[in-house]
């Protein structure tokens, strides 16, 4: 499936929360100033055009703090083994972190 997206997507290695559901941290699968994509193993109780709170973790080797995200889930893929879930960035409280950790995926997919 080709995506045009307004800004481009990163890799990204970090761990996130969803805020108000309950189990195992979920995957940061990429992440751009205006959405990102995460992944969690088996269902997800997280509901279409509703608003979450993201807790960002980024790997150790990025040297960048957690920071949250406003978020809006605008869809949810489950095939029984994992769920995805795209989100759309609403706002960040720690806006410096979450610019930075875009900024340092940036660089590294571009020394690829």
């Amino acid at each position: 499936m080709l995506e045009s997206r307004k800004s481009p997507r990163y890799r990204s290695l970090a761990r996130a929360q969803v805020s108000g559901i309950l189990g195992d941290s979920y995957l940061l699968r990429n992440i751009s100033i205006t959405g990102c994509c995460v992944e969690c193993t088996g269902a997800a109780d997280i509901q279409s055009n509703a608003r979450y709170r993201l807790k960002i973790k980024p790997e150790r080797e990025s040297h960048i703090g957690s920071f949250e995200l406003q978020v809006d889930c605008k869809w949810v893929r489950n095939d029984g083994h994992a769920t995805e879930l795209g989100f759309s960035i609403l706002a960040s409280p720690k806006g410096r972190q979450f610019l930075r950790y875009v900024d340092y995926l940036a660089y590294h997919h571009s020394h690829l």
